[in-house]
């Protein structure tokens, strides 16, 4: 119970933090204003995105809260399921359930997603926000979680096993 306690305050403080700077960069920022916060490695720069990475699939809004509605409710049937028997598996799903909720509010709110996070600098790659790095951490630890702690026999999917763990006989 404690657990569940933590992480929801937890979701919630990590949800927030993605909200206030998103808050933060439109009411300081014009969309496509970029700012140099780091010179050659870091900038942010204010981008309304329609889609998901690159804006691939752009104006497909719906179906991006169709996918992650369903991935959140799957990460809370596991937490309740007790599939994430592992401190790795539980940091997981918090992450992605935060990360989760803050696009998801983007998308229900705004229409798009606020990204900021800029790294092309450095390397030329998507414009990002704090609930990218969350579910992207999240879902590198899922694997970790699945591939490394998880029970086989409490991790399945109705009859499909997930975990990445065989049975020797």
């Amino acid at each position: 119970m404690i657990t569940t306690i933590v992480a929801l305050v937890a979701v919630v403080l990590l949800t927030a933090a993605d909200q206030i700077t998103k808050l933060l960069v439109m009411s300081h920022f014009t969309k496509g204003q970029s700012i140099h916060v780091i010179n050659g490695l870091l900038d942010f720069t204010y981008v309304q995105n329609k889609g998901a990475a690159f804006g691939m699939l752009a104006g497909q809004r719906w179906i991006f809260m169709v996918i992650t509605t369903l991935i959140m409710a799957a990460v809370v049937y596991g937490w309740v399921k007790g599939m994430f028997d592992h401190l790795t598996g539980k940091i997981a799903a918090v992450l992605i359930l935060s990360g989760g909720i803050g696009n998801m509010i983007d998308r229900v709110r705004l229409g798009y997603v606020v990204d900021f996070i800029d790294i092309s600098p450095l390397f030329s790659f998507a414009v990002f926000n704090v609930a990218d790095c969350c579910v992207t951490v999240g879902a590198v630890l899922l694997m970790f979680f699945i591939l490394f702690f998880a029970d086989e026999k409490k991790l399945t999917l109705g009859a499909f096993p997930l975990s990445g763990k065989t049975k020797k006989d």
